[in-house]
């Protein structure tokens, strides 16, 4: 008999381990297993035996090398807690229910189907139509190449349900032979990726598949069948429950990718977020954080995480001070700090006579005017050559701002770069709104078909104004507004490249001269702002001819797609919910790039 001091002694980790797994159910075999750290290739990702691992890192480790696009499943996870607690921002628990059917007790159908004939997948036609289905479904597809190289194992079966009177495949299933892959002492087997085509038209198909794998795994020995299904799905799990199926104790882990996201971030209430807020939102409910919606159509959010909270107006944060943000807000204030901190500027000009208007002009043959503060290219007139459309473009100005500047033209494109955190996370190239003709429509039509296109595309954000600037812009391209273009002919309504003006956008993000994104850089620690767009005149990006024009505190996010603009963003409010891998990588590339 051992006394209580005995009783007291530390557990080693070797004999915690082997307790552990002694005293687990039968769900998870106690016998010795032969095969450690098992993932089984399915084509639509691995199948990762969490009960041949012996540590919960191992696990972790297998799963972090999950390849783009394919979605690995890591199951009977005898601790999932466990797991979990070691990458919480990269994993999560499967909100599915696992299912098993006792197949010695198990018995088959008194009656077959005859409208359809269940056979074992044989040619490419049969993997071509199982991959429709599965995209129909929203399943994640398998490379055709895949059913060839495992159509012989015995591992992975396919099976395919097909037409008897048009030989058209209808549905799916895949099967999984676990004594084949891990020698599994218990004999168990799996089925996965059940599928019917939406528009099948017979009954019985589900069945029928699961019934037909049921029995091929019966035959082959193996003692039980399991499966995984969606814990809301009471269709599929009706139809499991019926066959004989009850519900046992196992559990799945995932990564948080794309294609699992709607597991992960749970039901939202729907808002009216605009694009540049909505992206953000996404992102973050990705990570697992809490979002709240406070002011949906002005873009106000808050984001908390880990005992952090953040108040959001799209990517305006808490992080930028009121201070960087009046910088931001006076162009004559912007101007003259990052000037200071050696970035080339335009001459500027604040208007207050005609004599200085018209010496300014002389100087330099074209200007820009644009009032000393606004945003979104409200009231900004480019390319005037003439005293008197500059003063209206100066009265139109001052209705946005009373003061209002003048600034020398610089020929060439507008260039926006998005700096997060001190680094160039996008460029691109914004260019002004164009119709084309088409020999039918008016210079308005074209407008207007113009702007429904660009609303359409950025959620009601860009539009083509039909004001005075555009009216001046289309007289200079030689056309009235009521006058129908050639087909083919190209004609620039505004010159201001500005997005909410009907622009649009072409990423340069990975063509950029350095020198550009440096002087980006250094106007954005001028400015001391963690978010910023900074936008220059350039004539070519290639190149490191630029000028400054001003810095945006609250630049769209949403427009530098496929660039990862939300994701820095969230890294820089919430640094420790960035997946663990993609920080070392992140960190990787940095040093490399030192």
């Amino acid at each position: 008999m051992s006394t209580d001091r005995e009783k007291s002694k530390p557990l080693g980790q070797h004999r915690l381990r082997r307790i552990r797994q002694e005293g687990m159910s039968t769900l998870y075999s106690s016998h010795k297993l032969t095969h450690q750290n098992v993932a089984l290739d399915c084509g639509w990702g691995r199948l990762i035996f969490g009960n041949t691992f012996e540590t919960p890192e191992d696990l972790i480790n297998e799963m972090r090398k999950e390849r783009p696009d394919q979605r690995d499943i890591a199951f009977y996870v005898r601790d999932p807690h466990v797991v979990l607690a070691q990458a919480p921002q990269e994993y999560f628990l499967d909100p599915s229910h696992t299912y098993r059917l006792d197949l010695s007790v198990y018995r088959p159908a008194r009656q077959r189907k005859t409208t359809f004939h269940i056979r074992r997948l044989s040619t490419q036609a049969d993997a071509d139509a199982i991959n429709t289905i599965l995209a129909e479904r929203g399943m994640v597809t398998v490379p055709p190449e895949f059913f060839w190289s495992h159509r012989d194992a015995g591992t992975v079966t396919m099976l395919v349900a097909e037409d008897a009177q048009t030989g058209e495949i209808l549905g799916s299933v895949m099967g999984v032979d676990h004594a084949k892959a891990f020698d599994d002492p218990d004999k168990g087997s799996s089925l996965w990726c059940l599928a019917v085509s939406p528009s099948a038209p017979h009954s019985g198909l589900g069945e029928s598949l699961v019934r037909r794998l049921a029995e091929q795994f019966k035959a082959r020995g193996a003692s039980y069948m399991d499966l995984s299904v969606l814990h809301n799905n009471e269709q599929a799990i009706a139809l499991y429950e019926k066959l004989g199926f009850r519900r046992v104790n196992v559990f799945a882990v995932k990564r948080k990718n794309e294609i699992n996201e709607k597991l992960f971030v749970g039901e939202q209430t729907e808002t009216e977020l605009n694009p540049y807020a909505k992206i953000i939102v996404n992102e973050a409910l990705r990570r697992g954080i809490h979002v709240e919606v406070n002011d949906a159509a002005n873009g106000f959010f808050r984001l908390s995480h880990g005992g952090r909270s953040v108040r959001c107006r799209e990517s305006l944060t808490d992080l930028t001070s009121a201070v960087a943000m009046s910088i931001c807000d006076d162009k004559r204030m912007t101007r003259n700090v990052v000037e200071a901190a050696g970035v080339r500027v335009p001459e500027q000009l604040e208007y207050s006579d005609d004599e200085a208007l018209k010496a300014f002009l002389e100087k330099h043959e074209q200007l820009v005017v644009k009032p000393a503060r606004g945003e979104q290219g409200k009231g900004i007139s480019v390319g005037l050559t003439k005293p008197a459309e500059v003063r209206e473009a100066i009265e139109r100005a001052a209705q946005v701002c009373e003061d209002v500047l003048l600034e020398e033209c610089y020929q060439g494109h507008d260039l926006r770069l998005v700096i997060i955190n001190d680094k160039l996370v996008a460029a691109a190239l914004r260019l002004p709104a164009r119709v084309i003709g088409d020999g039918r429509s008016t210079v308005e039509q074209l407008i207007e078909k113009q702007s429904r296109r660009r609303s359409a595309a950025t959620g009601g954000e860009s539009v083509i104004p039909k004001d005075a600037e555009t009216e001046r812009c289309v007289a200079l391209a030689g056309y009235e507004m009521d006058a129908i273009p050639e087909a083919g002919v190209e004609l620039m309504v505004r010159k201001t490249a500005n997005l909410h003006t009907g622009g649009t956008i072409v990423d340069v993000t990975e063509e950029v001269h350095p020198q550009l994104v440096y002087a980006a850089i250094q106007a954005a620690k001028a400015i001391d702002i963690p978010v910023t767009g900074i936008d220059f005149m350039v004539k070519d990006h290639r190149q490191p001819d630029y000028v400054f024009i001003e810095a945006n505190e609250r630049p769209g996010l949403a427009n530098h797609e496929p660039q990862p603009t939300a994701e820095r963003f969230v890294d820089l409010l919430f640094p420790r919910s960035m997946p663990a891998s993609a920080r070392q990588e992140l960190q990787n590339r940095e040093t490399n790039s030192t």
